[in-house]
């Protein structure tokens, strides 16, 4: 640690750090809003769901993006749908 640990922490703060500074940012984040382990999980989750979108939107464009999905669906629905045991 002590002959690589400057270097892998500059390597987290450009790697890591940025996506919850900005999450932070946007949500004005102090603190989660709900309680518990799954729950937290689950607004986390939420969150970066929401930048990670917004990131494939800024790179894509709106209308790559809106493409891409309506592809993606038309790829699905020819497929046979699944059938669920009882």
């Amino acid at each position: 640690m002590a002959d690589q640990g400057p270097e892998k922490m500059r390597q987290r703060a450009g790697l890591v750090e940025h996506p919850f500074g900005t999450l932070k940012r946007w949500f004005g984040w102090d603190h989660f809003l709900v309680r518990g382990f799954k729950k937290v999980c689950g607004e986390m989750s939420l969150m970066v769901l929401g930048y990670n979108l917004i990131r494939v939107v800024n790179r894509l464009g709106v209308g790559a993006f809106q493409e891409s999905c309506a592809r993606r669906t038309q790829v699905r629905n020819r497929q046979a749908p699944v059938q669920l045991a009882a």
